[in-house]
C-alpha cells in the first residue's frame, strides 16, 4: 500500500504529499474552471499518469529486451468536454521512439501491445474508442515533427 495525503489549501489549490519518497507536487484548477492554472490540474495528471505509465511499462519491456529508450518521447493531448459535467473525453497519445526508423529490434510498441495492455487493462471499454496512439521510430526529426 502506497499512502498519498492530500491537503487542500484553499482557491482551488491542493498539495499532495507522497508517503515513501516524501515528495510534494501541487494543483491548482485551470483558468477556464475558476482556477489560476499555476499547477497542474487534476485531469492534467490524469493524463499524465498514462503517458508515465505507458513510457515505464514500455522501459521495463524494453529493459527485458536490452533495448535503450532513453529519449523516447510522449505526448498526451487531453481533451475536455464543453458540457457539464466537466469531464475527459479523449486523450490521444503520440510516442517517439529513440531508434533509427531502419531498426529491426522488436520493440514494446505495436500497436496491439498498447491496444490490448493499456486499453483492456487500465481504461474503460466506453472511453477506448476515443484512445489513439501514434508511433514512430526516428532521432530525425525535430520537436515539432515528432507530434504532428
Amino acid at each position: 500500500m502506497i499512502e498519498i495525503n492530500i491537503d487542500y489549501e484553499g482557491q482551488l489549490h491542493c498539495s499532495a504529499h507522497h508517503g515513501p519518497s516524501g515528495n510534494t507536487l501541487v494543483t491548482d484548477a485551470p483558468v477556464d474552471n475558476n482556477g489560476r492554472g499555476e499547477a497542474f490540474s487534476p485531469t492534467d495528471l490524469v493524463a499524465t499518469a498514462l503517458g508515465c505509465c505507458m513510457a515505464t511499462v514500455m522501459g521495463i519491456i524494453a529493459q527485458r529486451k536490452e533495448i535503450d529508450l532513453t529519449g523516447m518521447k510522449i505526448r498526451v493531448e487531453k481533451h475536455m468536454s464543453t458540457d457539464a459535467p466537466r469531464r475527459i473525453i479523449a486523450l490521444p497519445v503520440k510516442i517517439q521512439l529513440p531508434l533509427p526508423a531502419d531498426t529491426t529490434a522488436s520493440i514494446p510498441t505495436s500497436k496491439s501491445m498498447l491496444r490490448g495492455f493499456f486499453l483492456k487493462k487500465t481504461i474503460h471499454k466506453k472511453f477506448r474508442e476515443k484512445f489513439l496512439t501514434h508511433l514512430s521510430k526516428s532521432t530525425k526529426c525535430s520537436s515539432e515533427q515528432r507530434f504532428r
